[in-house]
């Protein structure tokens, strides 16, 4: 109930008024009481005070007399208008000194208080000691009267002027007081009340609208701008809030295209991202972590599960910023590098994992050794067999016949056509891999340059005893491509086809076209290529059986120079599916190049 700020302020000013009339009530009260005590003895002091000697030694000498107390009743009668004497709340008393009996007065006997009062015995007291100035005239708050007793001596008689208000006047007073004190009081309550509904009102409704302004931005609605309707602090306020608002909805948008761009950059990006909260639970795993760890990585699965075999968790954890640890994982065929770093802090952060699959780099390494192994190994060779020669012809000093000289020199310049020929094809596939190997592309008949190729081809073809045919040259369309560079590839595919396959054999050359490309086959029913080296026979140095190669002069390099010379081309080569033994390469093209080269028309 009185979580209401409208309760709160009635409350407030209800409790406001009722203590602001208690305290002026309470002021009131003590302020009248006080005023006729002061005033009682005010008057007491005109009559009887030190100023007024002639009086009291006016009342000294009537106190002489024999009558004394009706002579001293008649003085007092007429000064009873400055002592106040109404006969009603405020009387005197004439009484004897010794024994403080009643002998007259402003109102009969029963009038007086039943006990003597302290002030009356005083007076008594002095008139035993005979002394004149043993006045009773202390005020005591606490009695329901005031009173006055004054000692008077004459000769030998002594009386005392007793003096003694009621108080039924300032009584009266006060319940008046109260009255009017209670009657303001209500209409008081009622005002404030009327006050407090209002003020609250005023004071409210805007703390209202900023709270319901509130609940719309906590539920993500920032477009609500509150009216400003006043200049006060409240408007102030609802001004502020608005800017507060709009600078929210601003920071809440930049940090929403940030998350989408990080969002986007971890669903895309090719390294895998795993991240886990500081008790080791999954909070977020991009499609990449997925691909890489070959297996669905869900909200189950734990860093210990995933990674405990590498660093513990919660060693991670306490690693110091930028501080990472490293290590490599193998999953199935795949080599991947782990880089772990916590983020935040110990209590409120994680741990966050990037994955890199490096099983590319790994192969390529060994390619590389492999590259470096086979160029040595295939220079080496020639080398040794020329320093072998040209030594013996060096030692022989012209013993030997002239047929076995230039037979040994015959062997000598074939392995150096041979060391020439590598040499020449490492360069080949060094310029294409740099890109220098600048194509010169023009416009020629495809069917024109296969024909070329199986002429030059048919001589070495016929001498092994081959049968080379040629079939579906006819309709072929010009084409746009470096013509001498792929007739390197058509001599070469169809070289080996001519070379690796037994004497006797048959070798069949296809081509067509089909919409924007253009394609030709080799055919030969040699001794084909087992399954397991079909993925790597356009690897450089690659050779299925290095002893036959290196007996028919191979390098291993040609088909590795032909596939960068279609890809060049935007074209492909590729082995095809092929019926018993022997081997079928096809090399498509496409009819017409993009830009790049030089085209020559």
């Amino acid at each position: 109930m009185f979580r209401s700020l409208h309760m709160k302020l009635t409350l407030i000013l209800l409790l406001l008024i009722t203590s602001l009339m208690a305290v002026v009530g309470a002021f009131l009260t003590i302020n009248v009481s006080g005023f006729f005590t002061d005033t009682f003895y005010q008057q007491i002091d005109s009559v009887f005070g030190a100023g007024q000697w002639e009086f009291v030694a006016s009342l000294r000498g009537e106190a002489a007399q024999e009558n004394g107390a009706v002579l001293i009743q008649q003085m007092m009668d007429a000064a009873a208008g400055r002592l106040g004497i109404d006969y009603d709340s405020r009387n005197y008393f004439v009484l004897d000194g010794e024994t403080g009996a009643y002998l007259g007065g402003s109102a009969d006997e029963s009038a007086m208080p039943r006990e003597q009062s302290p002030n009356l015995l005083t007076a008594r007291n002095a008139v035993l000691r005979r002394d004149e100035t043993g006045i009773g005239d202390v005020s005591d708050v606490t009695a329901d009267y005031m009173d006055v007793a004054i000692p008077i001596f004459g000769g030998d008689n002594a009386f005392i002027i007793y003096i003694l208000d009621n108080r039924d006047t300032v009584s009266g007073l006060n319940e008046q007081l109260f009255v009017i004190i209670m009657q303001a009081l209500f209409i008081g309550l009622l005002i404030s009340v009327l006050l407090s509904f209002l003020l609250s009102k005023t004071m409210v409704d805007p703390i209202e609208k900023l709270t319901a302004g509130a609940e719309k931005m906590a539920a993500g609605d920032f477009g609500s701008a509150l009216p400003v309707e006043s200049t006060d602090e409240i408007g102030i306020l609802t001004g502020t809030f608005n800017e507060m608002a709009g600078v929210l909805q601003s920071t809440l948008a930049a940090v929403e295209n940030e998350r989408n761009k990080l969002d986007t950059l971890f669903l895309h990006m090719t390294d895998g991202v795993v991240a886990f909260s500081h008790d080791g639970a999954l909070i977020h795993c991009n499609p990449a972590a997925n691909d890489m760890l070959q297996r669905p990585v869900g909200p189950r699965c734990t860093y210990d599960e995933l990674f405990g075999s590498l660093y513990p968790f919660q060693e991670m954890l306490a690693l110091q910023r930028p501080n990472f640890a490293e290590g490599q994982l193998e999953v199935g065929e795949k080599t991947l590098e782990v880089y772990l770093a916590p983020f935040s802090d110990r209590e409120r952060g994680g741990v966050l994992i990037v994955l890199h699959d490096i099983t590319e780099q790994h192969r390529n390494e060994e390619r590389r050794k492999e590259f470096v192994a086979n160029v040595s190994h295939e220079l080496r060779t020639p080398l040794t067999n020329v320093r072998t020669y040209a030594e013996t012809l060096r030692d022989a000093e012209g013993d030997i016949p002239l047929e076995t000289s230039n037979s040994f020199l015959d062997i000598i310049i074939t392995e150096t056509d041979r060391m020439t020929h590598i040499v020449q094809d490492l360069l080949t596939l060094s310029r294409l891999d740099r890109g220098d190997a600048e194509l010169v592309l023009s416009r020629f008949p495809f069917a024109e340059a296969i024909r070329s190729v199986v002429r030059s081809s048919a001589l070495n073809a016929r001498q092994r005893g081959h049968e080379l045919t040629c079939g579906g040259l006819d309709n072929l369309p010009l084409i746009v491509g470096d013509r001498s560079r792929l007739e390197q590839v058509m001599m070469n595919i169809l070289g080996n086809a001519i070379k690796y396959t037994p004497d006797g054999g048959h070798i069949r050359v296809l081509a067509g076209c089909e919409e924007d490309t253009v394609w030709m086959e080799v055919w030969d029913d040699g001794i084909g290529i087992p399954e397991k080296d079909r993925e790597r026979i356009f690897d450089r140095f690659y050779r299925v059986d290095k002893a036959r190669s290196r007996e028919s002069g191979g390098t291993g390099l040609g088909l590795s120079i032909a596939r960068e010379i279609v890809q060049r081309h935007h074209g492909v080569i590729a082995l095809v599916p092929h019926e018993g033994r022997g081997t079928t390469i096809r090399m498509t093209l496409p009819i017409a190049q993009g830009r790049g080269g030089q085209t020559e028309e």
